[in-house]
């Protein structure tokens, strides 16, 4: 299935599951990888090549799983000027609507588990939040700024071969364009002043927050030394959110990569939906 989004580009859907079965909005890409150098790269840093065509096969036993790889189509559609949360909310109910789903469960997980937030507040639609690798409170919007813009201003200069290696952040090239770059300034420039404390009393779905305890990435000198601290803004309001009402899953030692596979996932966030 084909959905035109808020700046006229089209993005690929795919529906998985029992028809009658309720709806889940999963923002991955569903197809099974190619194996090659690319795939093996990723695995040398810690990232699942198969991560969301394992989910989709997980989640859609016993749900109608609407995926779509929305990060794949802004690296490939770049929205420079235009991805702020309205419009990246407009472009997930537009795929609801052509997936004929009135009502619908999300499921994100880093900036699109920080973008199912952004949809909770936006519409009653949503049955179920669940979102990973993002803190529903204290969130590091203002640490996400720094990092987009230091990664665009240093976007779209050669790359060289440099032989980094896996797990070395500070020596990585940004191999990305100036547009790639810029739409997610845009968008953390958008957030600069979200208040996540006052927008809890938005929410009216049951919501789930999972984050591995030790997801806190300290950026270098380049990124000028911003601190992304996820898995300690969970834990230090962990009370707060409960009492918020929050299920709260703080996965122990796990970094951000660590938390996000579908072997953690699946089995958390599978039968608190199905519950």
């Amino acid at each position: 299935m084909i959905v035109t989004l808020h700046d006229g580009s089209t993005i690929d859907v795919e529906i998985q599951g029992p028809d009658d079965a309720p709806n889940l909005l999963l923002p991955v890409n569903p197809a099974a990888p190619v194996e090659g150098p690319e795939t093996e790269q990723l695995r040398a840093w810690g990232a699942d090549p198969a991560l969301g065509h394992s989910l989709v096969e997980g989640f859609s036993r016993r749900f109608r799983v609407i995926a779509f790889d929305y990060e794949g189509h802004l690296m490939a559609h770049p929205k420079p000027a235009t991805l702020t949360p309205d419009n990246l909310v407009a472009d997930l109910l537009a795929i609801a609507d052509a997936a004929e789903a009135p009502t619908f469960a999300y499921y994100g997980y880093s900036w699109l588990g920080m973008s199912g937030l952004q949809l909770a507040i936006r519409t009653d639609r949503l049955t179920a939040l669940a979102m990973g690798g993002y803190p529903p409170l204290d969130g590091p919007y203002e640490a996400m700024l720094q990092v987009t813009e230091a990664t665009h201003a240093m976007a779209g200069a050669p790359v060289a071969d440099s032989g980094v290696e896996a797990g070395d952040w500070d020596s990585v090239q940004v191999a990305l364009s100036k547009d790639q770059t810029q739409q997610f300034a845009t968008l953390y420039r958008a957030l600069r002043s979200f208040d996540d404390h006052a927008a809890q009393s938005r929410i009216t779905c049951p919501r789930l927050c999972i984050v591995g305890s030790a997801d806190n990435i300290q950026y270098g000198d380049r990124w000028g030394n911003a601190l992304v601290s996820i898995g300690a803004a969970v834990e230090r309001n962990k009370q707060q959110l409960e009492q918020l009402g929050w299920t709260v899953h703080l996965l122990a030692d796990l970094d951000h990569m660590q938390a996000m596979q579908a072997t953690r996932i699946l089995p958390l966030v599978e039968p608190w939906l199905r519950s």
